[in-house]
């Protein structure tokens, strides 16, 4: 499908601005309980840095200021993630359920590898 060759730059911007906009929500439901309250009981200073990296990261990506480096934190958190809370449960993603932070560590991987692209206050 040639033509949509024409349009990649504009689908990776709305695969960083989304993923970026997916993302700050896990934060702002770990500090505000919004938009539905946090599930897991109080903060740990391990869960509050996650939510920090996820709020802050997450709108970063998807303004796409500091691309590169919050799309490369993202990732190590996201790998951090999976392999504390999911990983040693089973090998298998779709039975530790831990593919959503798999899919946003390879995700958030190659936006650090590629930056911010059109529509980002880096690429002005």
């Amino acid at each position: 499908m040639k033509f949509l060759d024409n349009y990649q730059q504009q689908a990776y911007a709305l695969l960083r601005i989304m993923a970026g906009f997916m993302f700050l929500w896990h934060g702002t439901q770990k500090f505000f309980n919004f938009p539905q309250d946090y599930p897991y009981g109080p903060l740990s200073t391990l869960t509050a840095s996650a939510g920090a990296i996820e709020l802050i990261g997450g709108t970063l990506i998807m303004l796409g200021l500091l691309t590169r480096p919050a799309a490369f934190l993202c990732s190590g958190a996201m790998a951090v993630a999976y392999w504390l809370v999911h990983g040693s449960n089973s090998f298998f993603p779709i039975v530790n359920h831990g593919e959503l932070a798999a899919l946003y560590c390879f995700i958030f991987l190659f936006i650090a590898t590629r930056g911010a692209g059109i529509w980002s206050i880096d690429h002005k």
